[in-house]
C-alpha cells in the first residue's frame, strides 16, 4: 500500500463566489476562505481547493479552461512518499514544497502531485433494505436526511490523447491497478491503497464527445445510499444546480462496468460533479474486464439516452493481460478525431451527446 487516494483536487476558475457557492451546496464543508482561495473538506480529509485562474500557484498545463488544474494524491507513509520521489527524480523534474508536498509532470503532461496523508476512516450506516421474504428492518423505519453530505472523493477523470499510455505511466511509476477497459474509449485505475473500483480514468480525445485537448472531466463524491443521492439531487436543483446532460448521462441511472448508482451536475468550477453511490469495491484479486462501451455504460437509466435505443448484447471478457489495450494506443502524429462519419471499432452509434457513455 503506498497512494490511498486523491487527497486534494486543485481548481482554476473564473467565478470564485459562485463556485464556492456550488461545493457548499453540494454538501462540502468550507474550512477556509479568503479572496483568492476557498477550501473545503471532506470527511475522509480529501480537499477541494478552488483558486482563480491565473493564481501562480496553479500548474500551467490546464490553465486554458477552468476545471481541475492538479491532482495531489495522498501517501500512507513517508518512506513510501521518498520512494516514489527518488524515482520519478530519475527522468522529470520534481519540485518539493517546504511541507513535503511534490510536484511533477506525467509522461502526458497532466501535473500532479504526492503528499504524505493520514486519511480518515470513514463510517457509514447505509439502512437495511427490505424485500418480500427478506426482512432487514422489522419495526424500524428508514432515516430522514435533509441534504446530502458526500464522505469521499472516489475517482477524478480527465481527456487524454493516449489514454493507454496515461494508464501506463500510472501503473509503472505509481503502483496503480489496471481495473476495467471500455473498449476504444478509455481505462480505469485504481490506486493500490484504495478499495473503490477506480480512482481515476482516462477519456480518449479522439472520440466525438471529447474535446480535441487533455483536460478535466469530472469528479465523483462518494455518498452512503441511494436515499442520500434523491435527497442530495433534489436539495441541488432547489438552488438552481442543473444536470444539462441528462439525455447524454440518462439522467439518475447505474453503471454496469462499476455497478455505481450515479448523478451529474454541471459544475461552474469545471466539467462535473458526480453524486456516486454502491460502487463496486476491490482488491488485488480482482481479474480486470473488457468492455463494449454500450454494453459497460447502463444496467438502467431514469431517461433512455439514444445510444442505448434497442437490444444492447452482452459483451464482456476477462483481460488480465491487458491485450486488449494495444489496438488502442494512438500512434505517433496521428489525427485526434476519426473522420467524418467513422468512429473507432465498437464505438458506432456514439453522438455528441452521449458524453458519459463511455
Amino acid at each position: 500500500m503506498a497512494i490511498l487516494g486523491v487527497e486534494s483536487a486543485i481548481f482554476g476558475v473564473d467565478d470564485l463566489d459562485r463556485c464556492t457557492t456550488f461545493w457548499e451546496d453540494f454538501g462540502l464543508t468550507l474550512k477556509s476562505r479568503d479572496a483568492d482561495e476557498s477550501v473545503f473538506e471532506l470527511p475522509s480529509g480529501s480537499k477541494i481547493v478552488v483558486r482563480r485562474r491565473g493564481d501562480p500557484r496553479l500548474p500551467a498545463f490546464y490553465s486554458a479552461k477552468v476545471g481541475v488544474h492538479e491532482t495531489i494524491w495522498g501517501v500512507d507513509t513517508q518512506e513510501a512518499l521518498d520512494t516514489l520521489i527518488a524515482d520519478l527524480k530519475t527522468d522529470r523534474e520534481v519540485t518539493v514544497d517546504p511541507d513535503g508536498t511534490a510536484h511533477f509532470a506525467c509522461d502526458d503532461g497532466s501535473p500532479i502531485g504526492l503528499r504524505l496523508w493520514a486519511k480518515k476512516q470513514v463510517v457509514s450506516q447505509p439502512d437495511p433494505v427490505n424485500a418480500p421474504g427478506n426482512i432487514q428492518r422489522l419495526n424500524v423505519m428508514r432515516k430522514w436526511r435533509p441534504r446530502a453530505l458526500p464522505k469521499t472523493i472516489n475517482h477524478i477523470v480527465f481527456f487524454a490523447h493516449d489514454y493507454v499510455a496515461s494508464l501506463e505511466f500510472y501503473i509503472n511509476r505509481l503502483g496503480f491497478r489496471y481495473v476495467d477497459h471500455s473498449r476504444g474509449a478509455g481505462a480505469f485505475a485504481r490506486a493500490d491503497g484504495t478499495n473503490e473500483h477506480h480512482s481515476i480514468f482516462w477519456v480518449s480525445t479522439a472520440l466525438p464527445v471529447a474535446p480535441d485537448e487533455p483536460g478535466f472531466m469530472h469528479i465523483a463524491f462518494g455518498l452512503e445510499d441511494i436515499d442520500e443521492l434523491m435527497i442530495g439531487v433534489n436539495y441541488m436543483e432547489k438552488k438552481g444546480w442543473k444536470n444539462q446532460s441528462v439525455n447524454s448521462s440518462g439522467g439518475l441511472s447505474r453503471h454496469r462496468i462499476s455497478s455505481a448508482i450515479y448523478y451529474y451536475f454541471d459544475n461552474p468550477s469545471g466539467g462535473e460533479a458526480e453524486y456516486h453511490v454502491d460502487t463496486d469495491y476491490l482488491d488485488d484479486q480482482w481479474v480486470p474486464r473488457v468492455w463494449d462501451w454500450k454494453f459497460g455504460s447502463l444496467m438502467w437509466a431514469t431517461t433512455i439516452p439514444s445510444f442505448w435505443a434497442g437490444e444492447v448484447e452482452w459483451d464482456m471478457k476477462f483481460d488480465a493481460d491487458r491485450s486488449s489495450l494495444e489496438p488502442f494506443r494512438r500512434p505517433p502524429n496521428a489525427q485526434v478525431k476519426p473522420p467524418a462519419g467513422k468512429l473507432p471499432d465498437g464505438l458506432e452509434g456514439l453522438t455528441s451527446e452521449d458524453e458519459h457513455a463511455i
